[in-house]
């Protein structure tokens, strides 16, 4: 189908300018939606069509639709950010769109295709540029997301699928914004292994997450690490978000991420991460660091600083870790200067404060003339 296709039906009662201001001041995180959302579907007789741009609405749902019972439901996260000439843009969508198409191609799902995924992001947030804040720590977050419609309970693939993008205006990913938090290493779950789902952003990764999680916060730390499902030795990454660690201090330091092992999120963050830090002069590459590697690091002083990253939470330090069997502090506890100043100069790509050398910005509404 063609991306002009997609038909606009706006609310007729939207937000006033008055309320979409009072929600920018103080958005959080995934709590307030915008007016519209944009939906596709696709059946196995049609391929894609009836795109729509609609009022944010409930989706009716029969009780035996198949994504229900058997778990057939992708989703991505990227943001829209406005630019100093008024513009709005979003940060390497492209990656977001090949990895989407990656996710529904393991879960035997249709893929999207690229124009129509970039299209249904230009339509929507031009529709509801309003709640695009004026600030570079708030966003527009969007979420594309993608599940399974035909109804019954055969366990087969479904020949029907719903394409959703809704978007939200989004503040700090963790109430206590950017200060570091504490990890629990878990090692009784697993988050995927090697032949799974893990390089797919699927809906049941996160459902079988959340019991660490709690565990996690049972032991009075902020998050989970997840570690290899076979050793359980090696670290992979930290709840939703991937990982990094700073070896060293100014302009010697050199960062360092799990490489990818078929069961960790190739995060585009993780991978936007390896080219800014090159261009701070800093060293930066993929290896294996086991938890022994970590806590033998910390104590000698060669591992300075570790963070996590995302697209929702951008960069977080890594304060304290905890295990079954240790306890320790990363560097002094606090919030590193390598990773701050990574944190900021990725801030200043996607918010067009610096010039994007990359060509990672895509327009989605122009400047106004």
């Amino acid at each position: 189908m063609s991306t002009s296709t997609i038909v606009r039906t706006p609310s007729a009662a939207p937000r006033s300018a008055e309320e979409i201001a009072a929600i920018l001041e103080n958005p959080g995180f995934g709590r307030v939606f915008t007016d519209n959302m944009v939906t596709i579907r696709w059946t196995e007789a049609e391929g894609w069509h009836d795109a729509q741009l609609v009022p944010y609405a409930p989706i009716p749902m029969d009780p035996a639709t198949n994504f229900i019972h058997y778990g057939q439901s992708i989703f991505e996260g990227l943001k829209a950010y406005r630019q100093p000439d008024g513009s709005i843009a979003t940060f390497r969508p492209e990656a977001n769109a090949a990895r989407f198409a990656r996710s529904a191609a393991r879960l035997a799902m249709p893929a999207l295709p690229e124009e129509l995924f970039l299209e249904s992001l230009r339509v929507l947030v031009e529709q509801d540029s309003t709640y695009v804040p004026d600030d570079q720590e708030k966003s527009l977050y969007l979420r594309p997301f993608m599940f399974s419609t035909e109804v019954g309970l055969g366990v087969r693939p479904a020949n029907e699928y719903l394409y959703v993008l809704i978007a939200s205006p989004a503040g700090a990913y963790f109430p206590r914004g950017v200060k570091p938090v504490s990890v629990w290493l878990s090692t009784e779950y697993v988050r995927a292994a090697p032949g799974g789902t893990g390089e797919a952003k699927c809906a049941g990764n996160y459902a079988a997450s959340l019991i660490a999680q709690a565990q996690a916060a049972a032991q009075g730390c902020d998050q989970v690490v997840w570690l290899d499902a076979h050793e359980h030795r090696w670290v992979e990454e930290m709840g939703g978000m991937n990982l990094y660690f700073v070896y060293g201090s100014g302009d010697d330091a050199r960062i360092v991420t799990p490489e990818l092992t078929g069961s960790l999120l190739p995060g585009v963050t993780r991978d936007s991460l390896l080219s800014v830090a090159k261009d701070l002069g800093y060293g930066s590459g993929e290896g294996r660091i086991s938890i022994d590697d970590w806590r033998e690091g910390n104590a000698s002083g060669e591992l300075t600083e570790v963070f996590a990253c995302g697209t929702a939470a951008v960069i977080t330090p890594v304060g304290s870790v905890k295990s079954a069997d240790h306890s320790w502090t990363v560097g002094d506890g606090g919030s590193g200067a390598v990773t701050m100043r990574l944190r900021q100069a990725l801030l200043d790509i996607q918010t067009g404060v610096t010039p994007d050398v990359h060509g990672w910005l895509h327009t989605l509404v122009p400047a106004q003339a």
